[in-house]
């Protein structure tokens, strides 16, 4: 029924150390009791992201990925940590059977998309990538797609001013 042949090479390795550096990532990120330590997983995913971006030849979204997330949403997220004040509330309430409920919900959802995955046929298209892609996600992004980068843009800024009120109405 299923097909497990294929040929170790460079690009399966390095996609399956990616793939246990995103999955680290994303579970220390959750496990994690301090906030640092839980932004710093969460970069480490982020990078792991990145070198999926650069397996896929897009390197220009892999840049971004590191210049973006990794970098900008880590640093402002440190920022915003260091900015508020966190009192230390130790609610530990342990619920037994609330780990068996989660380790089972996560095997079924595995085994769910693990089926749906190798049992679609996935039709093989004729197109073949352009020789710059930063130049076409460039027309791509000034030409069809202006208004929502714009739209984007001025809700950054709206946040930004926002965060600046909330912060500076704190220090009052």
């Amino acid at each position: 029924m299923f097909d497990f042949s294929f040929q170790l090479t460079g690009e399966y390795v390095a996609f399956f150390i990616l793939a246990v550096c995103i999955i680290a990532g994303a579970v220390l990120m959750i496990s994690f009791n301090k906030v640092i330590h839980m932004v710093v997983s969460l970069a480490f995913a982020f990078i792991g992201l990145a070198g999926m971006y650069v397996l896929l030849n897009a390197e220009f979204l892999a840049f971004v990925q590191v210049l973006i997330y990794a970098g900008a949403i880590s640093i402002l997220m440190i920022f915003g940590i260091m900015m508020t004040k966190h009192d230390q509330v130790d609610e530990d309430v342990r619920r037994p059977w609330h780990e068996g409920i989660v380790a089972v919900g996560c095997l079924a959802l595995f085994g769910i998309l693990f089926y749906a995955i190798r049992s679609t046929t996935f039709p093989t298209a004729n197109w073949t990538p352009p020789k710059d892609n930063t130049l076409e996600i460039g027309k791509l992004l000034y030409t069809e797609h202006v208004i929502p980068f714009e739209l984007m843009s001025v809700l950054l800024t709206v946040a930004f001013i926002g965060a600046i009120v909330l912060a500076k109405r704190e220090a009052d």
